[in-house]
This record gives C-alpha cells, sequence and structure tokens, in this order.
C-alpha cells in the first residue's frame, strides 16, 4: 500500500478505469527505465476544472516534442478528466496525467509498434491558508543544474527533485534557481518579480517551464492595470525586488518575503501581490 493516498480511488489506466490499488505498469515501462514519458496537472474547484483547455493543450505540446504517439483526442482527454473529477466526489482537487512511449526491451532508441501507457488520477488538494497569504514564503538562491528542454513537462524530474530537497535541506519553502545569471524558476513553480511596481518574468524559452498560470497572471496584471514585461530578469534585480512571488497548479499565487535570509522589501506581501491574489480568487469564485 502506498500511504497517504486512496487506494480505492478509481484511476484511468490504457482506457480501463480500476482501483489505485490494482493498477499496475510493467517494470519496462520507458517511463520507469527511462523517465521517457510527459505529465500534466489539472486542478479543480469545487468540481470544476481551472483552465483545463491549456493544460490539455501543453499536454499535446509535450507529446509532439518528445514524438509519443497517441490516438486521444482532446475531447477525450476532456472526458477522463471530468469523468475522474465527477466519480472522485472531491470538491478541490487535481487530476494527474501521465503518458509514456510504453512498454518495450530496455533500448534507447525509439520502440516500433508500441502504445503509450496512458496513467490518470485524481487527488484532493487543499488551498494556500491563510497564514501562507499573510506571512510569505521563504527562498534560496540555487544554480539552475537541470537539462535544456525545460519547456518540455518530462516525467524526468530529478533536476526538481533534488532542487526541491535543496530547499527542504536550506530550511526554507523554494528554491530559485539561475542560470548564467538570470532568473528561472522554483523547484516546480514560476517565479516572478516586482520592481517599481512593474511584474517581471523570464521569457517563454526553452530554459522554463511555462506554467499555465504564466498566461493567467499576464491577464490578471492587465486587468489590474499593472504593467508586464517578459524578458531576462538578472540575479541582481532579484536579490533587490520590492516584491517575489511564485506560482503553480496547487500554490495558485503566493508571496515570497524572505530572500536568501533578507526580507523581501518589507519583509510583508506586497501591494501588487494583493492585488493579484484578489484578481486570481475572483477567477476562481467565477468558475
Amino acid at each position: 500500500m502506498i500511504p497517504n493516498v486512496d487506494n480505492d480511488s478509481l484511476v484511468y489506466l490504457n482506457g480501463e478505469r480500476v482501483r489505485l490499488r490494482d493498477a499496475k505498469v510493467s517494470v519496462l515501462d520507458r517511463g520507469f527505465i527511462f523517465g521517457d514519458g510527459v505529465y500534466d496537472v489539472v486542478p479543480a474547484y469545487d468540481g470544476k476544472p481551472l483552465r483545463m483547455h491549456a493544460h490539455l493543450a501543453r499536454l499535446e505540446r509535450s507529446l509532439e516534442a518528445v514524438r509519443i504517439p497517441c490516438d486521444l483526442t482532446r475531447a477525450d482527454w476532456e472526458r477522463i478528466v471530468l469523468e475522474l473529477i465527477e466519480g472522485s466526489g472531491l470538491a478541490d482537487c487535481v487530476v494527474y496525467i501521465q503518458v509514456t512511449r510504453g512498454v518495450a526491451r530496455r533500448d534507447h532508441a525509439f520502440p516500433e509498434g508500441v502504445e503509450p501507457t496512458v496513467f490518470c488520477m485524481v487527488s484532493p488538494f487543499t488551498r494556500p491558508d491563510e497564514r501562507l497569504r499573510q506571512q510569505g514564503l521563504s527562498a534560496v538562491s540555487l544554480p539552475d543544474e537541470r537539462w535544456l528542454r525545460c519547456n518540455i513537462k518530462s516525467v524526468s524530474l530529478l533536476g526538481n527533485v533534488l532542487a526541491r530537497q535543496a530547499a527542504i535541506d536550506a530550511g526554507v519553502d523554494d528554491v530559485i534557481q539561475f542560470r548564467d545569471g538570470h532568473l528561472t524558476e522554483g523547484s516546480a513553480a514560476n517565479i516572478w518579480v516586482v520592481r517599481n511596481g512593474t511584474l517581471l518574468a523570464p521569457p517563454r524559452d526553452e530554459l522554463i517551464l511555462e506554467g499555465i498560470r504564466y498566461g493567467l497572471m499576464e491577464e490578471l496584471a492587465d486587468r489590474c492595470g499593472i504593467p508586464f514585461e517578459a524578458r531576462p530578469v538578472t540575479e541582481a534585480e532579484v536579490a533587490s525586488a520590492d516584491e517575489l512571488m511564485l506560482t503553480s497548479a496547487t500554490k495558485e499565487v503566493l508571496p515570497i518575503t524572505r530572500y536568501n535570509g533578507q526580507a523581501v522589501g518589507s519583509g510583508l506581501p506586497g501591494p501588487v501581490y494583493a492585488r493579484l491574489r484578489a484578481a486570481y480568487d475572483a477567477v476562481i469564485a467565477a468558475l
């Protein structure tokens, strides 16, 4: 049994609905042997998915980038996601989707005539509490040592795992990573910088995973009248930022109030964060 997981919950595995306890994949699956697969995570509030189409579009981009053929259409994916949410009886939850190249003898080259392994499950999640919203998170800087195709949402997440553990070892909530002196992202989140009232983010390229909240934050900034720039952001600009934030599917948008042991700005969540947080909550309330 897997601790802290509902082993009786229904999951989707290669076209069938089975109990999690009964879901089995061969040890020769290329996801297990090589990390040869992609994934995505769709959050839902009160049973309603948030930006499902954007998540599924990113899943399809990842599949295309790594050349995994999959016959499931967008309508198929939507049906699977909605049925899992409805069948779970959960209100706030996330649907995890994973597709690997399938089962084949161990050889680095793409196998021929192999069907992909498709696995989906739904899990509850708890929204960030008021303490995190009011006090914020802590972070430290870290060199980004991941591969050069971070725009692919790959199941090969060892670099992210090591980054997350570095945060735990340092006694902080997350890391802020840099490559060649420029901001990339956190261990599993996009990072946002506020300087002189302008919201800054690294450009959309292969060095970051463009979170679905990236586009949402850009929209919310426009809605709130907050200037936004996507451009290379230096390590010095992060260190002297007025505000720092991170976004992810489950962390939503949260302030970072301590960085490398120093207060960010006043040491409290800033006014730009407050406006974006309220706008983010309004999007969820309108689902």
